[in-house]
């Protein structure tokens, strides 16, 4: 079997745009699919210790229940993945108001965010395998975002069973931008159960505590002695239920940590996460500062997943790497500015293997 991909249509739009589905396959058997529609990744089919490949992400059952999604199954997130509290935030002595759709907070980008959009796609040739770039013009004042936002999504998979993703971005005015993907994993495959025994490593000393709105308090805080400290590999599940005022907060977690610091644009691991019972191991690379570890705790349950079992919260995780939540308004964060003449470059690997 060779590298490559294919295209197929994936159903129309209320306003009668049509989805395509594109799928990326490698030469060993393992597959990635991905739609034009919110630049969701749909499935992505990995082997297990015994050469077994099922689909290791969450999704919809089809173009519908991706079109009433609210847990963003699998999406691009933006212009500004996570949360800004209340919605405000000021650039250069000019005061913003953006959409509110997490009152009172603005999340992943407001009412219609890049997860409801529809991407212009692109088939390319790449060295490192099949390739796949999309492609969006964000308008200037987009859910009250200032500037006119130029993006590319490139989706690489490799013959390494290697996901690339890289984010090139470029605006005509001073805004602020932070993307990332949206997707729910979970090793054992799609609909098999929570995830709660999977085994997870983040390399971070310290994790942004939240508020009870989910906002950091901007506070940096020590991993050590609490429920976060995933520094060495630990079952998701092991702490979930603690009583822990910040686990209490998140209903479980979905909290911002701050990975270990590396050279500017280079490529530093976030995550190892291993599921026992397929012996599938997947690692997350990143040239971000942070990763939001969420433990699936609001899964939507109204809805069957894409292999037609209903889900339930525990069911997927995800690692969202990404700059800090509400950094805009925490000058002590990593800023998420972006200006004219300047381009944003952001990349992130999930590499697959197994533990034999």
């Amino acid at each position: 079997m060779n590298d490559r991909i294919a295209s197929a249509p994936y159903g129309h739009l209320p306003d009668g745009r049509a989805v395509t589905r594109f799928a990326l396959s490698n030469r060993n058997g393992a597959s990635a699919e991905i739609l034009d529609y919110g630049g969701i990744l749909a499935s992505l089919r990995v082997a297990d210790r015994d050469g077994r490949h099922d689909n290791v992400v969450l999704g919809c059952a089809d173009l519908e229940g991706y079109c009433a999604d609210r847990s963003y199954f699998g999406a691009l997130v933006g212009r500004y993945a996570n949360r800004i509290a209340h919605g405000r935030f000021r650039l250069d002595g000019t005061s913003y108001q953006l959409a509110c759709n997490d009152p009172p907070n603005a999340l992943h980008g407001g009412h219609q965010g890049y997860n409801r959009s529809l991407w212009r796609a692109e088939i390319r040739g790449n060295a490192g395998g099949p390739a796949l770039a999309l492609h969006h013009v964000s308008p200037d004042g987009d859910e009250g975002y200032p500037g006119r936002l130029t993006i590319e999504v490139l989706y690489a998979f490799g013959a390494d069973d290697a996901l690339r993703i890289d984010y090139t971005v470029t605006t005509d005015r001073p805004t602020v931008v932070n993307l990332t993907s949206h997707s729910y994993f979970n090793l054992a495959g799609e609909g098999s159960g929570d995830v709660y025994g999977h085994e997870l490593m983040i390399a971070a000393d310290a994790f942004t505590p939240v508020d009870a709105t989910l906002i950091p308090t901007g506070e940096v805080r020590s991993v050590a002695g609490t429920p976060f400290d995933f520094r060495a590999a630990a079952p998701i599940g092991r702490n979930i239920r603690a009583a822990d005022e910040q686990i209490l907060r998140g209903g479980g977690f979905d909290h911002n940590f701050v990975l270990r610091a590396a050279d500017a644009g280079a490529l530093r691991l976030a995550a190892v996460v291993r599921d026992p019972r397929s012996g599938r191991v997947m690692e997350v690379s990143t040239t971000e500062p942070g990763v939001q570890f969420y433990s699936g705790n609001s899964i939507d349950s109204r809805r069957r997943g894409s292999g037609g079992r209903p889900y339930r919260p525990g069911d997927g995780f995800c690692l969202e790497t990404q700059h800090f939540p509400d950094s805009p308004n925490r000058d002590s964060f990593p800023s998420t500015a972006l200006r004219p003449g300047h381009t944003l470059r952001s990349t992130t690997v999930y590499r697959f293997g197994t533990d034999r």
